[in-house]
């Protein structure tokens, strides 16, 4: 089976400290990935690579059949499906909701620089109101509450029909209501088979939605651990990963922690 995502001892170094160190992973088509690690471990920058957002100074990434550094990545980054605080961010502050999502057709961040069909807002909208959002269309971004925000920044990620799904931390500042809901969002992607394949980055073990099958474990910018959920997950890595005596076990279809 070709790989969605292959890195080949991706290296990330930036002031001097080391961030990625000769990172070896694979993402398949059919795969649903949980990046778990404690602050500083890598993960944004990892998925700052994956979406090509970031050149590694060493190793090799291949992304949808094409090499970093042997592809036009303004073309290739239309391709996949980004979302992080970093890039909401940089959204123009006008926007309204409608706007946010069809600038991921050009992987943009304002309207201003491309030029946009009537059919496009139309897809944009029928997304929105995928995620429940279709009162949100013609409200400015920036004056949404902050789970509202994140179903619109899904919805945008899905906007250019992704090869790939990169989500950075999306539960980042919800209340418990607000990241409940968007477990259930997520784990309904996780579930549809015409969802391609996502890494989601989290700190957290109760917020991992049902559906998702593997898990990489980052620690000082190295692989701790890589595999199915069920078999990686477990006391002994999670522990190792996070310097502290810890267990985990799934209850229903969740994920619990404690310590001792």
């Amino acid at each position: 089976m070709t790989s969605t995502l292959e890195l080949q001892g991706v290296t990330v170094r930036r002031d001097n400290r080391l961030i990625l160190n000769r990172i070896d992973w694979t993402v398949a088509p059919d795969e649903r990935w949980i990046v778990l690690g404690p602050n500083g471990s890598g993960k944004t920058t990892l998925c700052q690579v994956a979406s090509l957002y970031q050149h590694p100074m060493n190793g090799t990434v291949r992304v949808l059949g094409e090499t970093l550094g042997c592809t036009d990545v303004r073309q290739l980054r239309k391709r996949i499906g980004y979302m992080s605080v970093q890039l909401a961010d940089m959204l123009g502050p006008g926007l309204t909701a409608t706007d946010v999502v069809v600038t991921a057709k050009h992987a943009a961040l304002a309207t201003c620089w491309h030029v946009y069909s009537q059919d496009d807002y139309a897809k944009a909208r029928r997304l929105l109101n995928r995620f429940n959002c279709e009162d949100l269309a013609d409200r400015r971004f920036i004056t949404l509450a902050s789970g509202e925000q994140k179903k619109v920044e899904i919805a945008r990620a899905l906007m250019a029909d992704p090869g790939l799904l990169v989500l950075d931390e999306p539960a980042a500042g919800l209340d418990l209501g607000g990241r409940e809901m968007l477990v259930a969002t997520l784990a309904s992607l996780a579930k549809d088979r015409e969802t391609p394949p996502i890494v989601l980055v989290t700190h957290h073990i109760n917020e991992i939605p049902p559906g998702f099958t593997h898990v990489l474990l980052l620690a000082g910018g190295q692989k701790l651990a890589a595999g199915r959920l069920t078999e990686t997950l477990n006391d002994a890595a999670l522990s190792r990963c996070f310097g502290l005596e810890l267990r985990v076990e799934m209850r229903g279809d969740r994920w619990h922690i404690w310590t001792g």
